[in-house]
């Protein structure tokens, strides 16, 4: 597996963050993640305008192994979603760090941000576990 991109922040549930403008990040798993998944055949988008709490299930991505529930790194409101992953599930497994995005969320507060690992803690802890 390679390095995780430096620019992004990750949680020990193997999602990743990505700022995009000042606190709106958007929201998508893992290399590892994918990889732990296999063959992705469909993803449950919420809603835009739902409201998300961290710690909680905010998307559910299922493979042809089983269903998990994407846990929210951050408190937020759901601004958008990858609506291409309804016909294109498998978009994650080509590119979960780009064009497999699962969604954009902007944040109640950074506060959040500070449990989140940088690249380098999140590859030490892949190799940890």
């Amino acid at each position: 597996m390679s390095k995780s991109p430096a620019e992004r922040s990750y949680s020990k549930e193997h999602v990743w963050l990505s700022m995009q403008v000042h606190d709106e990040y958007l929201l998508g798993i893992s290399e590892y993640a994918q990889q732990q998944l296999g063959d992705i055949v469909f993803v449950e988008l919420p809603e835009p305008g739902k409201l998300t709490r961290a710690g909680e299930a905010c998307a559910v991505v299922e493979s042809v192994k089983s269903a998990s529930d994407i846990i929210c790194p951050l408190a937020g409101e759901v601004m958008a979603v990858n609506e291409q992953l309804t016909d294109e599930p498998e978009l994650i497994n080509e590119s979960p760090l780009e064009r497999g995005w699962i969604l954009r969320i902007k944040a109640n507060s950074t506060a959040d941000m500070q449990t989140q690992l940088t690249a380098q803690e999140y590859d030490e802890f892949l190799a940890s576990s």
